[in-house]
């Protein structure tokens, strides 16, 4: 099993074995680390609390909806 295939793994606990869903998988986390590394360095050149930055970024993503389940009424 490759390192990448390791890291990914089924909701049953098995591993991701698909070579394409790998590729995405990977491409989505390294497009997610450049846009919130952009962000948290723009914050700290602001000002804003680096510890402070951390927690909301942490935040947001416990926020985000699973595709799942049904979202929210507004």
């Amino acid at each position: 099993m490759s390192e990448a295939a390791a890291a990914w793994r089924l909701a049953d606990g098995g591993p991701v074995a698909c070579r394409e869903k790998l590729r995405v998988l990977e491409e989505n986390q390294a497009e997610l680390r450049t846009v919130l590394q952009d962000a948290f360095d723009d914050a700290i050149l602001m000002g804003v609390d680096e510890g402070w930055m951390r927690r909301r970024l942490v935040e947001l993503v416990e926020a985000l909806p699973s595709p799942h389940r049904p979202a929210s009424p507004a």
